[in-house]
């Protein structure tokens, strides 16, 4: 047998598994995929982590900190770094919940929606570039399991944290 044949799951090298080599092969693409937006979005002076909250904030008009924080599956700590970098750029803003005034909500200035849109316009060429060719139900079944193998690890993670 060959290095490239696959008998079982239960190979002795994780590459020789179908699993793994699917799993490195999105691991790649999804790295490549960032190194290719990150030079994309350089001349709008944003960064792929700086677009994910823009949307987000494109999206949910008014989220708070937190609500923005778990979405993107990151600490809070990371959002109050990347954040006041968009507010002293004039393309965030925080203002206070009129119900609650320890919670700020989160919302777009003006010139933060004409950079996000053109932010996404750029993005969403990116990715119908790469997926030229891909006929929609596969696209459609890659994010299904990709959804999937999501719901698993934060259910493993809330496992973990109870």
């Amino acid at each position: 047998m060959n290095k490239n044949q696959v008998t079982s799951a239960s190979t002795a090298f994780p590459w020789d598994h179908p699993r793994f080599r699917s799993w490195i092969a999105v691991a790649r693409a999804c790295q490549l995929m960032q190194q290719t937006l990150t030079r994309a979005l350089a001349p709008l002076d944003i960064k792929p982590p700086h677009l994910d909250i823009l949307v987000n904030l494109y999206r949910f008009e008014g989220i708070t900190q937190q609500e923005l924080a778990r979405k993107l599956l990151v600490g809070r700590s990371n959002m109050s770094m990347l954040l006041p970098q968009l507010e002293k750029r004039g393309l965030i803003e925080r203002r206070g919940d009129r119900k609650d005034k320890r919670v700020l909500r989160l919302s777009l200035t003006p010139s933060g929606q004409t950079l996000t849109q053109e932010a996404m316009a750029i993005q969403t060429a990116l990715i119908e570039k790469s997926l030229t060719g891909a006929p929609i139900e596969d696209c459609l079944i890659v994010a299904e399991s990709m959804e999937r193998i999501i719901g698993i690890l934060l259910a493993g993670e809330n496992d973990a944290e109870e």
